[in-house]
């Protein structure tokens, strides 16, 4: 597979998702919606969903993130890729294929890093859509855009370790379902600046643990929550600690990777999804006698949507497509620069979106204005743009830097290369 050429397997889910998102997701938005109005708790899992997930486990459209083919269908990144871009075009459409964060960033995890007795009790629970999950890595006292900072202690004592500190923006933990927790925190302050970190499997009744508050993004209420966590003096077993101490930063790289690419995929779902909605309404729309449509400034934007959407999905296959072949190392500059475009070019089109749409856009009526305030959010999830800018300046900068440093050279040769001459 290339990518222009999507492979067999991808065409098949790709038809098929499509069908079950006109067929099932679309025409249900409005029952979502109202259905969670009507609940009681804005973080319960609305009826229409849990139907809607059982069909789509019926179709067999299910865990298709898991690249492990014991799990799920065993897609490559770039075969995953145009999948994860459809379900973006509904902001809950993932889950209705287990193929929501960050549940499958720890899904990733525990496959990779759990025990045996962490798959039977969380892993499976969590591949077959009954449980959520959340990932405890940011904290309110310092900047996490550095993972170095990371506060939380983590004491051993005995075969425990306790845990005492505070995270926040913590997704899924205020949800009813949510049961387990995997938490970063410091286990060595005297180790080496990147093996003091270690990652622990904690569930949420664990003793001590208190689920302090949801913290609102830009206002809204999301129903998979941002949890404010407090830990004092919980008690970890040892043996839950993932891939042993010292190992947090680097399980935190091999989960975001993924992660972040993920999030990009549905990014650029969500910017078709904006431009489809700015074309209807400029079609339908009439100002000073004209439809909106014939504006020129209106084709201008619409044009660029285009144009922009097309750069930044060909850039976020590309980034998919080196971590399938080269490794996620290699791809490092392609997947922080895909993770600084797509929200970026994403916030463009949905902010002129909302412009055509006039107040309407600002409302709840249309998905323009909670999609504005989640990719804003964006921004700043799985790193800040000028944390992965600065990765790949230093990237960018690095062979001229190693050249300044060598012997002085004319024309690009050495002086020792002019001398055995």
């Amino acid at each position: 597979m290339d990518l222009l050429n999507p492979s067999e397997r991808t065409e098949k889910y790709r038809a098929q998702l499509l069908d079950f998102m006109d067929t099932h997701v679309y025409p249900n938005e409005s029952v979502f919606d109202q259905q969670m109005r009507e609940s009681e708790n804005p973080h319960a899992t609305p009826p229409i969903l849990l139907e809607l997930k059982a069909k789509a486990k019926e179709a067999g459209l299910w865990n298709l993130f898991h690249p492990h083919a014991e799990w799920g269908p065993g897609l490559t990144n770039l075969e995953y890729a145009p999948l994860a871009e459809i379900m973006g075009h509904v902001a809950w459409a993932p889950e209705v294929f287990n193929c929501n964060a960050p549940d499958t960033g720890n899904m990733e995890v525990l496959t990779l890093f759990g025990t045996d007795e962490h798959k039977e009790r969380y892993l499976k629970p969590l591949l077959d859509g009954e449980i959520a999950s959340a990932f405890a890595m940011t904290e309110p006292a310092v900047a996490s855009s550095d993972a170095t900072n990371v506060e939380l202690s983590m004491v051993r004592d005995g075969d425990e370790y306790v845990l005492n500190g505070r995270k926040w923006f913590a997704s899924n933990a205020v949800r009813p379902d949510c049961k387990v927790l995997i938490v970063m925190g410091k286990t060595d302050p005297t180790a080496a600046t990147h093996r003091q970190q270690s990652m622990m499997v904690v569930p949420t009744d664990a003793p001590g643990l208190t689920i302090l508050r949801n913290l609102p993004v830009f206002g809204y209420v999301d129903r998979e929550s941002h949890g404010e966590l407090l830990f004092e003096n919980v008690r970890v077993p040892a043996k839950d600690v993932l891939k042993g101490e010292g190992e947090g930063f680097a399980i935190s790289q091999a989960r975001l990777g993924p992660g972040r690419i993920h999030h990009c995929m549905r990014t650029i779902g969500i910017a078709e999804r904006a431009l489809e909605l700015m074309c209807t309404r400029a079609t339908q729309r009439v100002t000073f006698g004209q439809p909106i449509a014939d504006r020129a400034n209106i084709q201008d934007w619409i044009a660029e949507a285009r144009i922009d959407i097309e750069m930044v999905r060909l850039l976020t296959l590309k980034a998919a497509a080196m971590m399938d072949t080269v490794g996620n190392k290699a791809a490092a500059t392609e997947i922080a620069a895909i993770k600084v475009a797509a929200p970026n070019i994403a916030l463009k089109i949905i902010d002129r979106a909302i412009q055509v749409h006039g107040g309407g856009g600002v409302t709840d009526d249309f998905p323009l204005a909670m999609a504005y305030a989640h990719i804003r959010t964006l921004r700043l999830a799985d790193g800040p743009d000028e944390v992965h800018k600065r990765a790949i300046a230093r990237r960018e900068l690095r062979p001229y830097r190693d050249a300044a440093s060598a012997p002085e050279t004319v024309a690009g040769v050495s002086d020792q290369a002019l001398v055995s001459r």
